[in-house]
């Protein structure tokens, strides 16, 4: 009897690939500016800016974080010319610190990511709810907040364009109508009935250091986080080196012109001397987003207010699904480097990162859950203790970085001094103080207790060491190319 010899059997392996140019400058834009959420910035937080921090100043304030990332963007950009950027932050801490610090500062950022994203599912909840509420029907505010993470689970796991694409839809809408408002708020004075424009009252010194700047410069921060993704896609980016620094210096440059003309208009509807009153009245009265809604019917009319109120949904969701992406990765870069599980970094035939997706989908709900459960204001709670804590850890996260570039620099003997020692050197020092503002202002910044605000910035300290002591090749450094 004769033996036939078998053939091999063929042996598939687990792609961990992501798509190569799937995404442009503009492309990447859309995911930074859907991660700021433009509406919910100026809707959610300018009252609270102009009422707990320098009032008419307030668009000073943007203007002055704007210049601080743009300097922290010098050294952040240089890195990106010379190190694998996938993971972003993971990829130059380490790089710079050492591989263990590197993996801290990327459980750092997961922490960070992970919380604003799950505090904008609470104002998402909220808001959802309250819409539903006025056409009659009575839900909890944790039931659409379900049906959006599986919707962005669903997303997050079929290809970036599909994403990039429903951004752009999103982001265009809430822009657009904010910019119509302001357009018109600047060609008819300020448009509100005790409007006029005051160059002197929002961006003179004496008016961005009034009342409590510390507060201000805060919400200024929060308005820029997400920016530092357009590295995160450098794996999936065209031309890489060259869209990753035209996309972040577009992206800062943006946002904090964007955020700062609008606020200032909004300040111009109510004039400069009533305008903290007129915050005020809208934070008291329970619906803080009252005090943009209110000037939107009066510039643009009433059928404005209702579509802002609508956009204010469409707003998060862009912004939870920006950050969905973005976490899903670091984790998959994380994963890449076996610094967690390899699985993490398998891609499906999308060349999504799937595995990551729904580590990601699960670990959102995790987080959501106790709040919901515990039937706790998803608003005062959930929002404001996560929002805070997230701006700790990007700040923290912004310190290392800059240090982590000056490291490098010396250690790999890189010319062009100001792009890798003093540029990044300056923007250390200017972010410790902003984080030192930010620890002293805590409480403030989350409507919290002392107690509270100590049990949620320990998790700064808590991410970065178990990420130290997690990582199992302490003495490499992430490759640079």
């Amino acid at each position: 009897m004769s033996l036939k010899q078998s053939s091999p059997v063929p042996t598939t392996t687990a792609s961990t690939d992501l798509r190569k140019g799937a995404v442009g400058v503009l492309g990447i834009l859309f995911f930074v500016l859907s991660a700021q959420a433009p509406l919910t910035g100026i809707a959610g937080a300018l009252p609270l800016t102009i009422l707990l921090g320098n009032g008419a100043g307030a668009p000073g304030a943007y203007l002055v974080i704007g210049v601080i990332i743009v300097i922290f963007a010098i050294g952040f950009i240089a890195m990106s010319r010379r190190v694998d950027g996938k993971g972003a932050f993971y990829a130059y801490v380490g790089a710079g610190l050492g591989k263990r610090t590197g993996t801290g500062s990327a459980w750092l950022a997961l922490v960070a990511y992970g919380t604003v994203q799950a505090a904008m599912y609470g104002l998402y909840g909220a808001s959802v709810s309250g819409l539903l509420a006025a056409l009659g029907v009575s839900i909890s505010w944790w039931v659409p907040v379900i049906i959006t993470i599986a919707v962005v689970q669903l997303l997050g796991s079929l290809n970036i364009e599909l994403g990039a694409k429903v951004l752009a839809v999103l982001v265009g809408l809430e822009v657009a109508i904010l910019l119509a408002f302001a357009l018109g708020a600047l060609f008819t004075s300020g448009g509100g009935p005790d409007g006029s424009i005051n160059f002197a009252a929002s961006f003179s010194p004496s008016a961005i250091m009034a009342g409590a700047p510390g507060v201000a410069l805060m919400f200024a921060v929060a308005s820029m986080f997400g920016f530092e993704s357009t590295a995160i896609y450098s794996g999936e980016a065209k031309d890489p080196k060259r869209t990753v620094p035209r996309a972040t210096y577009l992206s800062v440059g943006v946002i904090a012109i964007f955020f700062s003309f609008v606020s200032w208009m909004f300040i111009s509807y109510y004039g400069s001397d009533n305008a903290v009153a007129a915050a005020e009245t809208a934070v008291m009265s329970g619906d803080s987003t009252q005090f943009v809604f209110q000037a939107l019917d009066g510039v643009l009319g009433s059928w404005s207010g209702v579509v802002a109120n609508i956009l204010l949904v469409t707003s998060l969701f862009a912004g939870i699904l920006a950050f969905h992406n973005g976490i899903n990765r670091y984790l998959h870069a994380l994963g890449s480097q076996k610094s967690l599980p390899q699985r993490l970094s398998h891609t499906n035939r999308h060349q999504a990162p799937h595995a990551a997706a729904w580590v990601q989908s699960i670990t959102a709900v995790l987080l959501i859950a106790p709040f919901a459960i515990l039937n706790l204001d998803p608003i005062l709670t959930l929002f404001s203790w996560f929002s805070g804590l997230a701006v700790a850890a990007l700040v923290t996260l912004y310190v290392l970085c800059s240090i982590a570039v000056v490291v490098y620099a010396v250690r790999t003997h890189a010319t062009d001094p100001w792009q890798t020692r003093i540029a990044p050197a300056i923007a250390a020092l200017l972010l410790v103080g902003v984080l030192a503002l930010v620890v002293a202002n805590f409480t403030s910044l989350i409507g919290g207790e002392v107690i509270t605000a100590v049990i949620l910035l320990a998790f700064v300290p808590i991410a970065l060491l178990a990420g130290f002591i997690t990582e199992r090749r302490p003495d490499q450094f992430v490759t640079a190319e």
